[in-house]
């Protein structure tokens, strides 16, 4: 971990259009202040995937105004937890970080319908992330 009080968390996938968006964004709205969470992605899209953002309004979160972000070597070193999302994107490796790679179902191309479940395992697994941390969700 960090020397910061508050852990940082950074979600990857190759777009961040989807999957690492609706991520940081449960992460940011569960975590509150004790977390600081970042997404990016290795190719980021112009725009982050309007079902995607369907999907997590109806979670009663806002991501309308999220856009993607172009992964850094900055980003990966300035986080303790780096999540990929199964699309194996080449991270730089920093010794001392913690790694995990979550396989989930790409939802580009797919409508509300099919992005669901996909954000529903993503908010699963976020809370999981957040009690491993030792923090509470909000």
């Amino acid at each position: 971990m960090s020397t910061s009080a508050v852990p940082s968390v950074l979600f990857v996938c190759v777009h961040n259009a989807g999957r690492s968006q609706m991520a940081a964004a449960f992460l940011t709205h569960l975590g509150a202040d004790r977390v600081q969470v970042r997404s990016a992605g290795s190719a980021p899209a112009d725009t982050v995937n309007p079902a995607v953002v369907e999907a997590m309004k109806e979670a009663g979160i806002d991501i309308s105004a999220e856009t993607p972000k172009v992964l850094t070597t900055e980003a990966v070193r300035d986080s303790d937890v780096v999540i990929t999302m199964g699309c194996g994107d080449a991270c730089p490796y920093f010794p001392g970080k913690r790694y995990l790679d979550w396989q989930l179902e790409d939802p580009a191309g797919q409508g509300v319908a099919a992005v669901r479940p996909i954000r529903d395992e993503i908010e699963r697994r976020v809370r999981g992330l957040l009690t491993e941390l030792g923090i509470e969700a909000a």
